[in-house]
C-alpha cells in the first residue's frame, strides 16, 4: 500500500469548553487555520487530542468532525490508543466508519509490552482494517522501543506504511533508512528534534507547536526539505524555546495555553488535567509572548 504522506501533520488539539465538554465547532475552526497555513495532513486523538480523556463516542465524533471539515483535502489520521488489542481493533473500525483516511497506532496503554508483544499488537490491528497505519514509536512515554529490526519484522504488513519516530534519538532516522530504505514514510515526532530529523531523511513532522504557530511550522518543514538550511536554522533557533514545550509532561496544557494566547484555540482541558496557574503559567506565557514579539515576518515561500 503506497501513500504520499509528507510535510506537517498537526497533532491537533481537541477543543473543549470551560466545563470540559467537546467544542467541535472550535475544533473545526482550528483545522481550517492549520490547513490555510499549509498543513498536509491531520492527526486527531493523539496525546494533544486528549485521546485517553474521551469516551469512544466522543472520539468518533471528533474524527467525524475532522473528516467532514477536511472533505478530502488532506488525509485525516485517527489515533488508536486503547488498553487491549481487541479494544484497539474496535476503535479502528469506528474511526474508519467516521471517515478517517488512516490511523496512528500506539502500543496498548497501561501494560508495558515488550517488542514481541507490540509487534503482535500492530500486526493484529493492521489485519483488522484496510486503512493505512502510522506506528507511533515513543519509548520515552510508552516504555517499548521498536527499532529497525522490529520494523523489519513488520515490513510484510502492507498497510503499515509510516512511522512517527519519537525515540528522542536523532540517529534513529539514519538507522531506519540504512536498514529498510524507503519502506516506511518516516515522520519526526519530537518537536525540538525536527530539523535534525528532516535533514537526515524524515519526510514529515507530526507537530505539536504547529497548533499555535502553524505558518512558522510549515515554513520550517518546507525550508528544510528544500535544502535552504541557513533560513531553516534561523527559523529553528527562533522556534526552539516554543518547541521545548512539546516534550514536557504538561505538553497539553502548555500548548493549549499557547493556542489561547495566539488566538488559535482555548486552554480548557479535561480533569485530571487542570489549567496552568502561578509561576508555571507565567513561564509559558513569557515564552509565547517573547516568540510573538520576535516573530518572523514575511516568511518566504519554500514550496
Amino acid at each position: 500500500m503506497k501513500v504520499n504522506w509528507q510535510g506537517v501533520f498537526p497533532a491537533l488539539m481537541t477543543e473543549m469548553t470551560a466545563d470540559g465538554g467537546l467544542d467541535l465547532p472550535a475544533t473545526a475552526r482550528h483545522i481550517e487555520s492549520c490547513l490555510a497555513a499549509g498543513a498536509e495532513g491531520l492527526i486527531m486523538l493523539g496525546t494533544l487530542g486528549e485521546n485517553a480523556s474521551l469516551s469512544p463516542d466522543e472520539k468518533e465524533a471528533v474524527v467525524r468532525t475532522a473528516a467532514e471539515t477536511v472533505a478530502g483535502r488532506v488525509p485525516v489520521l485517527a489515533g488508536v490508543a486503547e488498553y487491549t488489542t481487541e479494544l484497539g481493533i474496535g476503535f479502528a473500525r469506528r474511526a474508519e466508519r467516521a471517515g478517517a483516511a488512516g490511523l496512528m497506532a500506539l502500543p496498548c496503554m497501561v501494560y508495558q509490552q515488550d517488542g514481541r508483544e507490540a509487534v503482535a499488537h500492530f500486526t493484529a490491528l493492521a489485519a483488522a482494517t484496510g486503512l493505512p497505519i502510522m506506528i507511533y514509536n515513543n519509548p520515552v512515554s510508552y516504555r517499548v522501543d521498536l527499532g529497525p529490526e522490529d520494523f523489519a519484522r513488520l515490513a510484510e504488513v502492507e498497510n503499515i506504511v509510516a512511522v512517527k519516530e519519537s525515540s528522542h534519538d536523532s540517529r534513529r532516522i539514519t538507522d531506519m533508512i540504512n536498514r529498510l530504505g524507503d519502506r516506511y514514510r518516516l515522520f519526526c515526532g519530537v518537536d525540538d528534534l525536527v530539523l535534525e530529523n528532516l535533514t537526515m531523511g524524515a519526510v514529515g513532522w507530526v507537530a505539536g507547536l504547529v497548533n499555535a504557530f502553524p505558518r512558522e511550522a510549515v515554513a520550517l518543514c518546507r525550508l528544510a526539505r528544500a535544502g535552504r538550511m541557513a533560513e531553516a536554522v534561523a527559523l529553528y533557533r527562533w522556534f526552539m524555546p516554543l518547541l521545548h514545550l512539546d516534550v514536557a509532561v504538561k505538553l497539553v496544557q502548555y500548548i493549549k495555553l499557547a493556542n489561547q494566547i495566539t488566538g488559535e484555540g482555548a486552554e480548557w482541558v479535561r480533569p485530571p488535567r487542570l489549567p496552568l496557574i502561578g509561576e508555571e503559567r507565567e513561564r509559558v506565557v513569557r515564552i509565547v509572548e517573547e516568540a510573538l514579539a520576535t516573530r518572523p515576518v514575511g516568511l518566504k515561500s519554500a514550496a
